[in-house]
């Protein structure tokens, strides 16, 4: 309160009354800490107002210190541009929904309820523009969790029921119930790049559980159920029996390309096609006739003699009559 009291009244009268005032040294000194907020050799005036220069030094300190955020690359889809049927004029529209026009669809994530709710989706919308036109899946696929997964699984099981064929081909990894669903495409066109593999494991929690021990026993007897269960579906796809089924899966069960072949889990691996030369063909290739019908220039059997041929001298010399042996030409 002392304090308060005494700078108000520094602010009332000005620097020469408070000199008359004989102030103890400890006051003054308390009294200078007090204005050094403002600038260490700037005391208010006689009216009680900081100097505007003060001020204005304060504002462009605080101005310099501004920090701007990086210029960053928009993230967002890339667009390309579309010509709806029927249209004049295309449009830009991203890049995913541009592919799913062409009936191909991408999964490339770790697939969890929301990724399951938007490639049934998609896949229900294809179905349903054309249950005839075949739907091409690329996938890279790092994991995913059971129920997820498995409801992929049987919508992709529904959609060849309605007749409706389906390609998958591995572009990079297919783990855990990716790999099921690589091999859940319809039979023939399941493919793979050469350096894709695959993983087959058993299923696990998708978190950790807690509660009694009794829950924890029941939850434990559901995980080895949907492993059989799981087993079987695998047996189904690849065509290998149930004993071999869980001996591989044991431990983590990785195939390559080649080996999942092999396996039975996809039909084929895409190779680069070698370069195809022209087969030999029994008819001449006419290199002389385009649109016109005249024979041209080496077109037929025997090309046409040359001027030597027909006796008619080169260019630049004339033609003789004489016998002399050599000929010579006469100006």
């Amino acid at each position: 309160f002392f304090f308060s009291l005494l700078t108000f009244d520094t602010f009332r009268n000005p620097p020469s009354t408070m000199v008359r005032h004989h102030l103890p040294p400890f006051l003054l000194a308390t009294l200078a800490l007090s204005l050094s907020d403002t600038s260490a050799f700037t005391t208010p005036n006689h009216h009680g107002s900081i100097p505007s220069t003060t001020r204005q030094s304060r504002s462009s300190s605080v101005a310099l210190s501004v920090y701007r955020s990086p210029i960053m690359m928009p993230t967002q889809e890339p667009l390309v541009p579309y010509r709806a049927p029927g249209s004049t004029y295309d449009q830009f529209i991203g890049l995913q929904s541009r592919q799913l026009r062409d009936r191909k669809l991408w999964i490339a994530r770790y697939i969890d309820e929301d990724a399951a709710n938007s490639i049934i989706s998609s896949l229900l919308y294809l179905q349903s523009e054309s249950d005839k036109e075949d739907i091409k899946l690329y996938l890279n696929i790092p994991g995913a969790n059971l129920r997820p997964a498995l409801a992929i699984y049987d919508a992709l099981a529904e959609l060849k029921a309605d007749g409706c064929k389906i390609s998958t081909t591995n572009i990079a990894l297919c783990a855990g119930m990716g790999a099921l669903i690589a091999g859940a495409g319809t039979k023939g066109m399941r493919y793979s790049l050469p350096n894709a593999r695959y993983l087959l494991q058993k299923t696990g929690m998708d978190q950790v559980f807690q509660g009694q021990a009794t829950d924890i026993a029941l939850e434990v007897r559901n995980i080895k159920k949907w492993n059989e269960k799981i087993n079987g579906e695998i047996s189904r796809v690849t065509g290998q029996s149930m004993e071999r089924i869980d001996q591989d899966l044991k431990r983590d069960f990785y195939l390559s390309s080649e080996e999942a072949v092999r396996y039975g889990l996809i039909d084929e691996v895409l190779l680069p096609m070698p370069n195809k030369r022209q087969p030999p063909s029994e008819v001449g290739v006419d290199l002389g006739s385009f649109q016109s019908g005249n024979e041209q220039k080496y077109q037929g059997e025997n090309p046409p003699p040359t001027e030597e041929q027909q006796g008619k001298p080169a260019a630049g010399m004339l033609r003789t009559t004489d016998d002399d042996d050599p000929k010579i030409a006469k100006a």
